[in-house]
């Protein structure tokens, strides 16, 4: 200390003054540690009462803290009311008298990894999952003059779109249920299918919708989609009895036979995967049960019709689904009930017009899928489900115009496929899953938009199976040949108006062996100089189809027939 006072007195004072502010700092004193004061999910029900019965569900399980944590869910909130309505109708009186491992997966039911607010909903599944794993179901109901939005079909929201830190609250007058029931349980218990369910049992299908969900090599769940139709429905067509079923269906007189043709009957309504309304509502046609066997899918204004096609310019009347009695969901699978009998429908090979830009992952985002100026999106292998290629690059999908040059508005539904330097490495080779093609012979075409800095030089296979003609990406359309002497030498004008930008190509002739989905591969045998390769339609016309007609609308998602 005494070294201290024999500093000059300037410097004296500078080091008085360091040591008060050192002191001053070292005091304790409370700062803002957050800019956002908006409470999350759990701070939130601990704020409001009503609520406190599901964060006493939240606390036994332990999720809790996660429902503390940064993110963008959505949580199905029942109140105290509606939690205290699910004590009594399990006859329980406390939710501690609940086996933890039921509370957890009623909990995950209630809770979406997404935000979703209910502009964002539709009339059917949510498109996200729920936590446990199955999907949600909203819709509409009118009570009284007052509508509401149900979850389930049991479940009202009685206040909507509460923004909290991590995510949106939607309030639920009713607890949600898991969906405990396997489809064989599910419809046992509906006695309006009893003669149905008689068909599924003689058949030896009962067995197989009772089974668990599992999934094989390569993850993927063993989910099956039933359509079963009322006893109303079968009584309309002068069946009354299993014994009515066999006599008009039974050809072998073995149902348990899968050849005979009450085993094909309903065979015929059973379809792999899990197939929710709004799933049908967008695949034109779906694999059945019964081999080889397809059903078509179509959208008339709100209603759902099976099976209703034109040939030969005459009308085939389609089932139409029931929608209010519809997707119900089970345990392995979901349920839709139809309004008439039909039985399996022989097809002719028919066209399919594989839009290679309509992938599930790209329409699911509704602000950029068809949406004109929306920025392109770009997507891993492991994010798309029906696309796959070996390296790391990602594949674009664009619905605006490239460039300054606006023709890609020109494309059908004005969108299409990005391949980014489209060569070894670089997305390549690039292998699409296909809708459902019936079998029989087919011209295979593609269509593009001409970048001279793409590959020169493409090979197109068909399940493992080359075509013949390579495809020439840097090749612009001819719009002077007349159209039939432009098919000869295999291309055409696909679009109307047409433009030279957009080039189709003729790659060969393909035997479709099975009907169903099948692979398509794009293979860069000559790389591009660092450039997009953008691919609109791929084309399946039966070989004794007109190749030309009908063309695409330019822009639009409409059919030009001449």
């Amino acid at each position: 200390m005494k070294k201290i006072f024999t500093l000059p007195i300037l410097l004296r004072l500078i080091l008085v003054f360091v040591l008060a502010s050192t002191v001053i700092n070292c005091t304790s004193e409370k700062f803002k540690e957050s800019t956002d004061e908006t409470l999350n999910i759990t701070e939130f029900l601990k704020a409001n009462e009503e609520y406190s019965s599901f964060l006493e569900i939240l606390e036994i399980t332990d999720y809790a803290s996660f429902m503390n944590t940064y993110g963008t869910y959505t949580l199905f909130l029942p109140d105290n009311d509606a939690v205290a309505a699910l004590l009594s109708d399990m006859g329980v009186s406390s939710l501690s008298d609940i086996p933890v491992d039921e509370l957890q997966d009623l909990t995950k039911l209630h809770i979406l990894e997404q935000t979703i607010k209910t502009t964002e909903f539709t009339d059917g599944k949510i498109a996200a999952p729920s936590l446990q794993g199955q999907f949600l179901i909203t819709g509409a109901s009118n009570k009284n003059g007052t509508s509401s939005i149900t979850v389930n079909k049991t479940s009202n929201i009685i206040s909507s779109n509460i923004e909290v830190g991590n995510g949106v609250i939607h309030v639920l007058d009713k607890v949600l249920r898991v969906a405990d029931k396997t489809l064989a349980q599910t419809l046992d218990s509906d006695t309006s299918l009893t003669l149905f369910t008689e068909a599924v049992k003689a058949t030896g299908w009962y067995d197989k919708l009772n089974l668990p969900v599992t999934y094989d090599a390569d993850s993927i769940p063993s989910y099956l989609t039933v359509l079963a139709q009322t006893n109303e429905a079968f009584e309309d067509s002068g069946l009354n009895t299993l014994e009515d079923l066999k006599n008009r269906y039974s050809h072998l007189g073995d149902p348990l036979n899968p050849k005979d043709s009450l085993n094909l009957f309903v065979a015929y309504r059973i379809l792999p995967g899990l197939n929710y309304l709004a799933d049908l509502a967008v695949t034109p046609a779906v694999i059945t049960k019964a081999p080889l066997e397809v059903i078509t899918v179509k959208l008339a204004l709100d209603t759902l019709l099976l099976n209703e096609e034109t040939f030969n310019g005459i009308l085939e009347k389609g089932v139409a689904i029931d929608r209010d009695n519809s997707d119900i969901t089970a345990s392995n699978g979901t349920l839709h009930l139809v309004n008439e009998n039909f039985f399996i429908k022989k097809r002719l090979p028919a066209p399919v017009y594989f839009d290679v830009a309509d992938q599930p992952e790209f329409r699911q985002l509704s602000s950029v899928f068809r949406t004109p100026g929306a920025p392109g999106v770009y997507l891993k292998n492991s994010e798309l489900s029906l696309v796959s290629w070996p390296d790391s690059q990602s594949l674009g999908y664009i619905a605006a115009a490239i460039g300054s040059s606006s023709q890609l508005d020109r494309a059908w539904h004005g969108d299409v496929i990005d391949l980014n330097r489209f060569r070894q490495g670089h997305l390549n080779p690039m292998t699409f899953t296909s809708p459902v093609i019936i079998k029989g012979q087919y011209k295979v075409w593609v269509s593009y938009r001409v970048n001279e800095r793409s590959s020169a030089a493409a090979q197109v296979s068909v399940d493992g199976v080359a075509l013949p003609r390579l495809i020439n990406f840097r090749e612009y359309g001819n719009t002077d040949l007349p159209e039939r002497v432009l098919e000869s030498q295999g291309y055409k004008r696909h679009i109307e108006p047409s433009t030279n930008r957009f080039n189709c190509r003729l790659v060969g002739i393909i035997t479709i062996e099975t009907t169903g989905t099948h692979n398509i591969t794009l293979e860069a045998i000559q790389d591009s100089s660092n450039g997009n390769t953008w691919i609109d339609v791929i084309e399946f016309r039966p070989i004794d189809m007109d190749q030309l007609y009908p063309k695409f609308q330019a822009g639009g998602d409409g059919l030009i027939f001449e």
